[in-house]
């Protein structure tokens, strides 16, 4: 029988602070959101006490005592070095991986008729545990749909100890279990494609796993259709081990200060530029477009504005330099004084692999130049991945940034940053 199992890290943002200070253990912790806006994982003790997700902070702070709720801000670069940690201990356990998100990754346990994969699955639980700290559930089922659904009751049922395996009960023992849970719980289905199917008679995981499939595919998809043979153990989508490429890339930020001046907007669209060409240069993509935005609060009660524009660029590029100087070109074009700005973005649009990138016709020299670019950008990311983030950067990025994001409280870089290092006393 096919075997997948779904590996999920519980409450991972605020599990990562936890492992690092344990003055946190047993308390009610919150990780917020950018510009410490709204609360974005939550410790048990924070459910607990009714605290739900995307509640904002400004409104929550003031319903507890001081210390009942510890806020801190999101630390993205100690989440993804954890997470990091997490995927490297997986492959240790199956070659087939698939990292679905940042606390969540697929592995395929097919072939290992050898193994009790309850078993299997606990012994991954307690090594994760053991090696970072973290806690997780292992969700085991024969397709992607099932491991998800496993990984659901491993996690909201005590009685499985954070392990379950649908693949070894029988059916007359599972389907007591997925009548038990509402078709809302079924990965794929969304809020508003519960509330149909809830009116044609179809409330439970049971009910839509019984449903006929070519009515229910005549009434909304093919997807449908897919999910309901994987409820019944036929998989339609196998582990994806390398993820494809994407199409677009946007890097986005509200600013932590209300900005009026063009250099403020200005260095920070260099910021959003430079990171969304850097995260092109990782997947070997190139973009054929660059989009910029910049937009004052609709929330403010002051006057709005929002404009974009969206330039062609000359051949498909990468290249830091071309794309922060058009996105530069684009904010002058855009910027209106007078108003208090919010927000800025860059999307990256159309983007090409390397392989599939076309010269310039009418330019000899742009091959060369082209080479030149790619071995001048390989420097700027291997010094920065080795140095740190911002350790080379464009001029026109600035050094004081005061719009920069707030992140009043902020953990330590404790694996990130050498100066923020756990030291022993």
């Amino acid at each position: 029988m096919t075997a997948i199992a779904l590996i999920d890290c519980n409450n991972f943002y605020a599990s990562c602070e936890k492992v690092f200070n344990p003055k946190l253990k047993g308390k009610a912790v919150v990780i917020l959101s950018n510009n410490d806006g709204c609360c974005v994982s939550r410790s048990d003790a924070a459910k607990r006490l009714g605290i739900k997700m995307g509640a904002p902070w400004f409104q929550l702070k003031d319903q507890f005592k001081p210390g009942e709720v510890i806020a801190l801000s999101s630390n993205y670069a100690l989440y993804a070095d954890t997470s990091n940690r997490v995927m490297n201990i997986l492959r240790q356990f199956s070659p087939d991986q698939e990292i679905y998100s940042v606390d969540e990754a697929f592995i395929s346990l097919s072939g290992f008729g050898d193994k009790d994969l309850t078993r299997y699955g606990k012994d991954i639980k307690a090594t994760i545990l053991q090696w970072t700290g973290l806690p997780v559930c292992v969700g085991i089922g024969s397709t992607k749909t099932l491991a998800k659904l496993a990984n659901h009751c491993a996690k909201k049922r005590p009685e499985y100890a954070g392990v379950c395996n649908f693949n070894a009960l029988p059916i007359p023992s599972l389907n007591p279990i997925l009548v038990s849970l509402p078709v809302s719980e079924v990965w794929g289905i969304g809020s508003r494609l519960s509330a149909k199917l809830n009116q044609l008679g179809i409330h439970t995981v049971l009910d839509l796993k019984q449903a006929h499939s070519p009515t229910l595919r005549d009434k909304f998809s093919v997807v449908i259709t897919k999910i309901i043979a994987e409820l019944n153990g036929i998989a339609c989508s196998d582990l994806e081990q390398v993820a494809p490429p994407k199409q677009n890339i946007a890097s986005t930020r509200s600013f932590g200060i209300p900005v009026t001046s063009i250099e403020s907007l200005m260095e920070s669209v260099t910021l959003y530029t430079s990171r969304a060409a850097e995260k092109a240069r990782a997947q070997q993509s190139h973009a054929n477009s660059i989009s910029v935005f910049i937009q004052t609060s609709p929330f403010a009660k002051l006057p709005y504005y929002g404009g974009s524009l969206t330039v062609a660029l000359p051949s498909p590029s990468n290249d830091t330099r071309l794309l922060v100087k058009t996105a530069l070109w684009i904010v002058k074009r855009l910027y209106k004084p007078g108003y208090v700005y919010q927000k800025a973005g860059v999307l990256l649009n159309d983007l090409v692999p390397d392989e599939g990138r076309q010269a310039d016709l009418f330019f000899d020299a742009s091959e060369a130049s082209h080479a030149q670019s790619a071995k001048l950008m390989a420097v700027l990311d291997a010094i920065n991945q080795r140095y740190g983030r911002h350790t080379l950067k464009l001029g026109s990025e600035g050094f004081k940034a005061p719009w920069k994001m707030k992140q009043n409280f902020k953990s330590p870089g404790y694996t990130t940053h050498w100066d923020e290092l756990i030291q022993a006393s």
